[in-house]
This record gives structure tokens, C-alpha cells and sequence, in this order.
């Protein structure tokens, strides 16, 4: 089973939720790069449970330990080993639901695949916990890129109905790191407010939400990529759909371009001073497969969170029958908001990728 993505630079994943810690290797990084730690743990922190009252109560303190690849703070050219300690687990909790899936899981097909031997605890390798690790290697990969002036950053477009604005045509570093350090990271303060209030409404009925989240990269020059199966969406969406409970994705307009003539969905070009631009970035910073100079810009769409307090049928596997679970534990009514900081680390690792395949 691949855990693992990226070209030039690799990262994989590995651990389970309940497991005694989750982890990254991250290889292909160069020499001579130092890592700032108040840096790297600030990013973490924007994706570990705590900061709203409608996260998961389980507490994680998701503080990684560096074990290889660093002397001194600064990157050897080694892999680079990354071990988050897993703690507050809850096992117990899913003692019941061994051999009865939960809907919307991977709980059936790991069930078939392992012949009923899968770690079922807290979702195992297919729990959302894995992103953690995930963060981590972003973290470090966001520090490097931004030596070349290369950010990413990410928001809230949508939670049950409720819209953001939009990235305008060329957000700033400014207005990603202002984003960042809202409790709901999206552009429009009001926006957030009723996101909220929507995300505490189905919480109190026991059910949960899904969302939509933007992320831009800028400072990527033109010409990176390549054609059909080595492009930049091919790259980015691998990556993207690695994390769990996405379901779709789309870049620029996406699928909205169906529905628009050539002469409004064509971007067209003009001189920057010495650059060329376009003055609309319908195409979202990529043409066939390669990136424009423009932001690339997409769009990822989260499911609702699949536990769920509401009664639920499934079967039971053991015995061959019909049954009715209800799920206990503790989980976010909407895992859109804290993958928001999961969306940028992959985009980083990704815009990392890219720049280290060019010579």
C-alpha cells in the first residue's frame, strides 16, 4: 500500500490513529537549510484539536521529534524522520464497531483487503490523524520555498451553504498569514461567524458538515510541470486526494468552465513591465500541465465528517446480519476547518517538488 508521493522530493506517511505514534520521512531535501521550530510548531498548532469549542475533544499535543536529518537545526541532505506521539486515544471506544462498519469509513473494504485483521481503532491508517505527520513535512517544506519567495495558503470558501470571498487575482503572503491566524480561517470575519454558528447547529443535532477549501501558490515562475501525466494538477491532486475526506477538486474555474464560451474562459496575455501576465486566471496558474507564472489556484471539497452521533445502519460482519450502530467517541462535526493548514502543507510539498526538478 503506497503512503508515499512526490518526484524530486518524497514524502511518506506512516503510523495509525491509535498506534503509539504517526510519522513522515521526508527525502530529496538539500543541504544547508534551517528549520525554525517556533515556525514549524506554529504551523502545527493551526491543525491540532483545541482551538474552537467545536473541535474533537481529544487531546493531541502534536509536537514533532525530528530524529534524523538535522544537526543543529540545519538539513544534512539526509531523510529526514519525523515521529509524532500519538496520546489520549480511546480504544475502548471502538470495541463495538469491530466488526460492524461504519458507514462512509474505510472500515469495510480494509475489513475485505486484510481478511478482518485491520486496525479498526480511531479509523487506523486511514484516519484523519495521519495528517499530522503530513503538516509536519509541510511545515518544513513551506520554510524552504519561502527562501525563493514561493508561499501557499489556504481558507475556508465554504461550510454547509456558507461562502467566503474568493482569493482575489493575486493574493499576497500578507493576506495568507492574516488568514492563518483566525480561529476560522477565511477572508470575510462575518463569513466565519455564520460558519460557525452553522457548524455548532448540526454539532448539537449530532451530525456534521462538509466545506470547501481554497488554496493559492504564488511566486512559482512559468514552465514547471510537464505534459499529460507528470502536470501540475496531476501532481497536486495525487497528493491532495491523499488526505482524508476529500472528494473533489478543481482548478480556476473547474468544473464551472463547462458551462462558458472559449472567448470568456480564455485568459489573456499581456506585458507586466518584463513579464507576461494574464489579466484573468480562469485556467487557476496552469496550461497544459505546465505552471502560467500566475497563482495557481484550487479548490478541494471536504465530505461531512462520517462519525456521526445519529443512529446509523450497517451489518455485522460476523455474524451476516442487518444492525444499527451508533457511534461514540469524539470527533469534529466538521473537518473541513482543521484541514485547511493540511491543504497548504500538501501544496508546499508539492511547490517544493517542483522547484527542486529544476536544475
Amino acid at each position: 500500500m503506497s503512503s508515499e508521493f512526490g518526484i524530486n522530493v518524497k514524502v511518506s506517511i506512516f503510523g495509525e490513529s491509535h498506534g503509539p505514534n504517526v510519522g513522515a520521512v521526508l527525502s530529496g531535501i538539500s543541504a544547508g537549510f534551517r528549520i525554525d521550530n517556533e515556525a514549524l510548531m506554529s504551523f502545527m498548532e493551526r491543525r491540532a484539536p483545541g482551538r474552537r469549542p467545536t473541535d474533537t475533544a481529544r487531546f493531541e499535543e502534536d509536537i514533532p521529534v525530528i530524529e534524523s536529518g538535522l544537526a543543529d537545526g540545519i538539513t544534512t541532505g539526509d531523510p529526514i524522520r519525523i515521529v509524532i506521539p500519538n496520546r489520549g486515544q480511546r480504544s475502548a471506544d471502538y470495541d463495538d464497531l469491530k466488526n460492524k462498519p461504519r458507514p462512509s469509513h474505510a472500515d469495510y473494504p480494509a475489513w475485505v483487503r486484510s481478511e478482518g485483521k485491520q486496525d479498526m481503532r480511531g479509523g487506523g491508517p486511514f484516519s484523519g490523524r495521519l495528517t499530522a505527520p503530513l503538516c509536519a513535512a509541510g511545515a518544513i517544506a513551506a520554510q524552504i520555498i519561502a527562501e525563493k519567495d514561493i508561499y501557499a495558503g489556504a481558507h475556508l470558501l465554504n461550510v454547509g451553504g456558507i461562502t467566503d470571498y474568493p482569493y482575489p487575482l493575486h493574493p499576497t503572503w500578507e493576506l495568507f498569514k492574516s488568514v492563518s491566524k483566525k480561529t476560522y480561517p477565511v477572508i470575510s470575519d462575518p463569513a466565519g461567524d455564520r460558519m460557525r454558528l452553522r457548524i455548532e447547529e448540526v454539532m448539537a443535532a449530532g451530525d456534521s458538515v462538509g466545506g470547501i477549501i481554497e488554496c493559492a501558490i504564488i511566486g512559482l515562475p512559468a514552465g514547471l510541470g510537464g505534459p499529460m501525466f507528470d502536470g501540475v494538477e496531476n501532481l497536486l491532486a495525487r497528493a491532495v486526494f491523499g488526505i482524508p475526506g476529500i472528494k473533489g477538486i478543481e482548478f480556476g474555474k473547474g468544473f464551472d468552465s463547462a458551462c462558458m464560451r472559449g472567448s470568456q474562459h480564455n485568459d489573456p496575455f499581456f506585458m507586466d513591465g518584463d513579464a507576461v501576465r494574464t489579466s484573468s486566471n480562469n485556467a487557476g496558474g496552469i496550461l497544459g500541465g505546465l505552471t502560467s507564472g500566475m497563482p495557481i489556484v484550487f479548490r478541494a471539497a471536504v465530505k461531512p465528517t462520517s462519525s456521526i452521533g445519529l443512529p446509523q445502519n450497517t451489518v455485522d460482519l460476523k455474524d451476516g446480519t442487518d444492525t444499527v450502530i451508533q457511534i461514540k467517541g469524539r470527533h469534529d462535526p466538521c473537518i473541513a476547518v482543521r484541514a485547511v493548514p493540511v491543504i497548504e502543507a500538501v501544496a508546499c510539498l508539492v511547490a517544493l517538488d517542483l522547484i527542486s526538478g529544476v536544475s
